[in-house]
C-alpha cells in the first residue's frame, strides 16, 4: 500500500504497451498506482489494455517512426493527464539476419523502429522533462547489444546504440534534473520470441520481466539487466579476446 501511494498521481508513458514487455509493464506500473498513457501502433490491443486496467491506463495509439505523431501524441497525453514523470520505451522489432544474405532493406526497418523511432520518443520527452526539471526516461535494450552473436547482428546493432546513446546523455541530463537508465533484458516470453526456432536459456515471462524492470527504477540503477546468469555470461564474453570471442561465436552458427 505505501507503494502505492507513493506512486499516486504519477504519469508514466509507455511506449510499446500493446504486447509483450510493454503490456506487462503497463499493468504493473498501474498496480503500484502509477497512471499510464500506453502507445503503440495496434490501436486494438491498446484499447482492451486500458478497459483490463479499470481506468488507470489510457491508449495513445501512435507509430513511433513518424516524428511529427510522436511530438503531438506527447502534447495530448500531458494535456489530458498531466505531466509525464516517466517515460519507457519498449517498442522495437526482431529479424534474424543472415550475412551470406545480407539484406540492408531489413536493416534499414530495424534501424527506423528499433533506433529512429524511439529516438523521436526520446526528443519529446527530453522536451518536456528539461523544460520542467524533472523525469526518468528508460531505453529498453537488449542483452544482445553485449556483443555481436550470429543471426542477431542487426538486431543487436540497434539495442548497443541505444546503450551507447543513454551513456552519452546521461551526465547532461542529470544536471538538468532528469535521469536516464537503460535495461537489458535476456530471453523474455513475447510474441517477438514466440516465433524462435532455437533454444533459449534462462527466459522469463513478460510479467516477471515488468516486475524487475520496476524493482530496478525503484532502486536507481543505471542499468537494469537480467537475468542475472545471462547478463553474466555475456558480458564476459564481450571482454574475451577477439580469437577466444570468435571461437565461442563460432559454435552459434546453425547448420544449414
Amino acid at each position: 500500500m505505501a507503494r502505492r501511494e507513493q506512486n499516486a498521481q504519477k504519469l508514466a508513458w509507455i511506449v510499446g504497451a500493446s504486447s509483450g514487455i510493454g503490456r506487462a509493464l503497463a499493468l504493473e506500473l498501474s498496480r503500484t498506482g502509477y497512471r499510464v498513457a500506453a502507445s503503440a501502433r495496434r490501436s486494438e490491443e491498446l484499447e482492451e489494455l486500458a478497459r483490463r486496467s479499470e481506468g488507470a491506463i489510457r491508449s495513445f495509439p501512435l507509430d513511433i517512426r513518424n516524428r511529427q505523431a510522436v511530438h503531438e501524441t506527447v502534447a495530448s497525453i500531458e494535456e489530458a493527464m498531466g505531466p509525464i514523470a516517466l517515460a519507457v520505451f519498449v517498442a522495437g522489432t526482431y529479424v534474424r539476419d543472415t550475412p551470406s544474405r545480407y539484406d540492408s532493406e531489413t536493416f534499414r526497418r530495424l534501424i527506423d523502429l528499433n533506433l529512429v523511432g524511439t529516438s523521436h520518443c526520446l526528443e519529446a520527452a527530453i522536451e518536456v522533462m528539461v523544460a520542467r526539471g524533472s523525469g526518468r526516461i528508460a531505453l529498453v535494450g537488449s542483452v544482445s547489444g553485449y556483443a555481436g552473436l550470429p543471426g542477431g547482428a542487426f538486431y543487436g546493432a540497434t539495442k548497443s546504440a541505444l546503450m551507447t546513446l543513454a551513456e552519452g546523455m546521461y551526465p547532461e541530463l542529470r544536471q538538468r534534473g532528469v535521469d536516464i537508465r537503460v535495461v537489458n533484458p535476456g530471453f523474455v516470453r513475447t510474441p517477438l520470441t514466440d516465433v524462435n526456432d532455437f533454444p533459449m536459456p534462462f527466459i522469463i515471462s513478460a510479467e516477471e520481466a515488468a516486475k524487475r524492470i520496476v524493482s530496478g527504477l525503484k532502486a536507481g540503477r543505471f542499468e537494469i539487466a537480467f537475468p542475472r546468469r545471462m547478463v553474466l555470461l555475456l558480458k564476459l564474453l564481450r571482454i574475451l579476446p577477439y580469437p577466444l570471442f570468435f571461437a565461442v561465436t563460432g559454435r552459434m552458427l546453425r547448420k544449414t
